[in-house]
């Protein structure tokens, strides 16, 4: 399997510091760089309501959010380190490959969305300092491709720096605008104590607590501390996962900071002083200069609008890369995979602008941070299956205590984000304008299609181990008659050009293959453009190279004192399979096997059933643990 993050995997060496705060430096950043999704403008508009709205009371609810984002945070990372694999890629492995697909475009909307409010945050901070319509600060976004392109040659480190900075600049522009507000700080203390929710109240948490927790932040987070050089020892991953869950807890708590500040803003300049509807940003930024007498304060709120929004775009750009690469091992320059995910956010919003107006910014806002709720489950419970298995994760399995906790933390999220989505479609589908468009035509049939995805993710592995429980009853069932050994003269071995699965199937298959001394064919089929187009005839690079990996296969077996020939095929495996096979007249075929469940008809293991049927042949199986 390829590397997570290629370009930058292993990219930082572990040094040997003495002093733990050396030491612990070496390990943080990754956690910084995901924690700007946690103080995106998403977040924005749901700290402003809250604080708008029923003053410091909600606070307690950033807190309790803050921690579940920890916990998540934590299990990603440690996934990352111990498996050598992000969750993307651990999902590939796990799952049937339809619904791979599905996971994948399921996240890419979801990346589409939370891009979505980056460009309208930052389109609304150029509107604010500089007066720029909406309309074109949304189209002048899509130039940030040229930042990161500079910042994708200056390495992982200095990334993560400038990803500070911006962090640094958002942190300090509410602390000036905390400084002009004045806001009570016992009232705020009082705020972190839990209260109960109910009506518009619990509306406004469950969006708070929705808008927190980011999906595609745990792919990225799985990836990204595989950028350092991790011993891979039980040792050096115990340290590892020690400093990264530090930089977690001090990342995110840096995030929570600067939404607690946002909220407490709003309570100290718009509840204190009666503007309870104050929801948009736009509105908020108005009201700032009037209401505390100085145009320092809406000024830091606009800088640090533009930079939350900003901020994202490398971490944005690295989590698509994950997810393409992870889910169906497609690659794409960072800078055209960067061009790609602006546009998809782009011109959404371009066309929703230019026809519903300025005013229908707050309902993108609002529905890219629906999306992102119903994309969580899709991710979270994922990882909470992959981080609680011991075969998986072995001595850094979840302890009891842990998948309790983490559990629970998740129904709760899941819960609520449904309820989340409930109130939004009962509530707004009547709505005119782009908000009601939005609910009737794209978010009510997209939530009635994900719900039973989403109960089918949650039970994944009962199924399993039930499929698995059948199949162990069946072989106790079998009759107990000797089987005679066919006589197999000629056995072809489907070989998938890759080392580490190949010499899996060659290993496996070798005893079986000493008691039978065949004519083995060691097969590979070149799905290239040439190689579907002109079939067994394809002399590409791509076919060199395989013929090339073949020769050295075969001669491993020439070794083992097997007679061995090589044939590298072109086009559709299953049907080129089938024509070696009557070409050479082979009597058996042997190929691996990914376990590989649910629908057979688009799984890996439809090539073999493919041969089987079409050439009356029988094809051994063997299972193959992916590399």
């Amino acid at each position: 399997m390829a590397k997570s993050l290629n370009e930058v995997n292993a990219q930082v060496e572990v040094k040997s510091h003495n002093k733990f705060f050396l030491r612990l430096l070496t390990f943080s950043g990754p956690a910084f760089m995901v924690s700007v999704g946690y103080m995106d403008p998403g977040n924005w508009a749901t700290d402003l309501a809250g604080g708008a709205q029923f003053g410091y009371k909600l606070i307690w609810v950033i807190f309790l959010a803050n921690l579940m984002a920890i916990i998540f945070q934590t299990l990603a990372a440690r996934l990352g380190i111990v498996t050598g694999t992000d969750l993307a890629q651990a999902c590939k492995a796990h799952y049937p490959k339809a619904i791979n697909y599905a996971l994948w475009m399921i996240c890419e909307v979801a990346i589409a969305a939370c891009d979505l409010a980056e460009v309208l945050g930052s389109a609304i901070g150029l509107y604010i300092l500089f007066h720029i319509p909406l309309l074109w600060g949304v189209v002048i976004t899509t130039i940030d491709v040229l930042l990161l392109m500079s910042l994708m040659n200056l390495g992982i480190r200095k990334m993560e720096a400038f990803i500070l900075a911006l962090i640094s600049t958002i942190g300090i522009c509410f602390a000036i605008q905390m400084f002009y507000a004045k806001p009570s700080l016992a009232s705020a203390a009082e705020g972190m104590i839990p209260s109960f929710l109910n009506g518009q109240s619990l509306f406004v948490a469950l969006g708070i607590i929705g808008a927190t927790v980011m999906p595609h932040n745990l792919y990225l987070h799985s990836a990204l501390v595989q950028s350092r050089a991790v011993t891979r020892t039980p040792a050096g991953m115990k340290e590892a996962n020690r400093f990264n869950f530090i930089d977690s807890v001090v990342a995110l708590n840096g995030a929570f900071f600067v939404n607690a500040a946002i909220l407490i803003v709003a309570a100290a300049v718009f509840f204190n002083n009666g503007f309870h509807n104050v929801a948009s940003i736009i509105d908020a930024h108005k009201l700032l200069e009037p209401l505390l007498g100085s145009s320092i304060a809406p000024l830091a709120f606009g800088i640090a609008l533009l930079a939350a929004g900003q901020s994202s775009t490398i971490t944005g750009t690295f989590a698509g890369q994950v997810v393409m690469e992870g889910f169906i091992g497609m690659k794409m320059r960072p800078w055209m995979r960067r061009l790609v995910t602006r546009s998809l956010a782009v011109i959404p919003a371009v066309i929703v602008i230019k026809f519903y107006g300025d005013s229908s910014v707050d309902a993108l806002l609002i529905f890219s941070q629906v999306i992102l709720s119903l994309q969580l489950p899709f991710a979270m419970i994922p990882l909470l299956h992959f981080t609680s298995n011991k075969e998986k994760m072995g001595e850094f399995a979840s302890k009891a205590w842990l998948k309790l906790f983490a559990w629970s933390a998740a129904a709760f999220i899941v819960i609520l984000n449904l309820k989340f989505v409930y109130d939004l479609i009962t509530e707004r589908i009547g709505t005119p304008g782009a908000e009601g468009d939005l609910v009737r035509y794209v978010l009510t049939p997209v939530s009635i299609v994900l719900l039973p995805f989403m109960l089918w993710v949650i039970a994944e592995p009962m199924l399993r181990k039930a499929k698995l429980a059948h199949k162990v009853k069946d072989k106790l069932n079998m009759p107990t008659e000797p089987v005679k050994m066919a006589n197999y003269r000629r056995i072809g071995i489907a070989m998938e050009g890759n080392a580490g699965r190949d010499i899996q199937i060659i290993n496996q298959a070798i005893p079986f293959l000493r008691t039978l001394a065949p004519e083995l064919y060691l097969i590979h089929c070149v799905q290239t453009v040439a190689g579907r187009f002109i079939g067994n005839l394809v002399a590409d690079q791509e076919a060199l190279q395989k013929a090339e990996y073949l020769e050295q296969m075969a001669e491993t077996l020439r070794n083992e004192h097997f007679e061995v020939k090589t044939i590298v095929g072109g086009g559709e495996p299953e049907d080129e399979i089938v024509r070696i096979v009557s070409e050479y007249d082979l009597s058996l075929v042997i190929a691996g096997s990914h376990g590989h469940k649910f629908i057979t008809d688009l799984i890996y293991g439809s090539t073999i059933d493919g041969v089987r049927h079409r050439s009356r042949l029988p094809v051994l199986a063997l299972p193959v643990n992916p590399v």
